[in-house]
């Protein structure tokens, strides 16, 4: 007669990493939300849900407005070895809209702003916790050109409601129609597709690539009436607000018909599992880390905490990176 022999049963510890997991996504998203209410942004959180974007009054201090802008304006001055007037230059100076890249390294306020509470805490709503920093830059927009193209942030492909991505928009002149200013669509975040060609600027029935195509002259297509897409709101701003919204909400923005520059800084963020559009783990400026040596924020917003990106030393399970297990983590 053939018995079974005894088997003994093993108490197998949980990984530390699972450990930490068990309940680090519920306690995140109180955190998340006592930060939200004691910071006041209780109605903010209720235009996301709502509308897809909020505008938060006065983020940024007289003192950062005038540093971020002369950072900007010296960076364009090194790229495109023009000087220009914000407030009277003209489209001959700087035309139509330029992107001004990787900005976090120019100037020791970018820092500064990046780690601004309140938009920090909205992203930390849409994006929990352990959200980075996917880009930083100026869309620096002068006279003339073409008005921005109505579109999303988010990959239009396979959207869902949970953010994937998030942005927030300082502005650093004043925001008006003819100023150049950015447009929002409230609830467009819910239709989880971007718009089409004929949802956006239209000029008589022709569309945007339609108009771009016929390679018109700077004084003709300067002079063109478009019609605005249906639905979208002009965010009129002073300096030093910001707009905050979902990576799925529809925007645009006005193209600039008066003297000078409209200058923003766009902070655009995602979650730690997506690529970032600016690379991150760059070390050339060590002086910078050094002086946020204390401040965990700055770490995990420069992709230095990301759980993801190893090499054959295999994934670190301790703690020194996080792993996400929630909305709000």
């Amino acid at each position: 007669m053939t018995t079974k022999s005894a088997q003994v049963t093993k108490k197998v510890e949980p990984a530390p990493i699972l450990a930490r997991m068990t309940d680090q996504a519920a306690e995140a998203r109180i955190r998340v939300l006592r930060n939200i209410e004691a910071l006041g942004l209780n109605d903010n959180l209720f235009d996301l849900e709502t509308q897809g974007f909020t505008v938060l009054k006065g983020v940024l201090s007289g003192d950062q407005i005038t540093r971020a802008k002369s950072a900007i304006l010296r960076r364009l001055e090194k790229t495109t070895g023009k000087k220009v007037d914000p407030e009277g230059g003209a489209s001959d100076d700087f035309y139509g809209m330029g992107y001004q890249p990787y900005l976090i390294f120019d100037d020791a306020v970018f820092p500064e702003i990046l780690l601004e509470k309140k938009p920090l805490a909205l992203m930390y709503y849409l994006l929990g916790e352990s959200c980075v920093l996917s880009s930083m830059g100026s869309h620096f927009r002068g006279p003339g050109g073409l008005p921005l193209s109505a579109h999303v942030d988010s990959i239009p492909v396979g959207m869902t409601d949970v953010a994937m991505v998030a942005n927030c928009n300082f502005a650093l002149t004043p925001y008006s129609r003819d100023a150049g200013a950015l447009m929002m669509f409230p609830g467009s975040h819910r239709k989880l597709r971007g718009p089409t060609q004929h949802e956006n600027w239209m000029f008589g029935g022709e569309t945007v690539p339609e108009v771009v195509a016929k390679n018109l002259p700077t004084e003709e297509l300067d002079s063109i009436e478009w019609t605005a897409p249906a639905g979208a709101v002009t965010m009129n701003l002073d300096p030093g607000d910001a707009v905050v919204w979902h990576g799925n909400s529809w925007h645009a923005g006005w193209r600039r018909d008066i003297p000078g520059a409209r200058i923003n800084l766009a902070c655009y963020f995602c979650r730690p599992y997506l690529a970032t559009q600016e690379r991150r783990g760059d070390d050339r400026y060590p002086e910078v880390f050094e002086s946020y040596a204390n401040d965990p924020q700055f770490a995990q917003l420069m992709g230095q905490q990301s759980f993801n990106g190893w090499r054959e030393e295999g994934p670190d399970l301790t703690s020194a990176k996080y792993l996400p297990s929630g909305l709000y983590d």
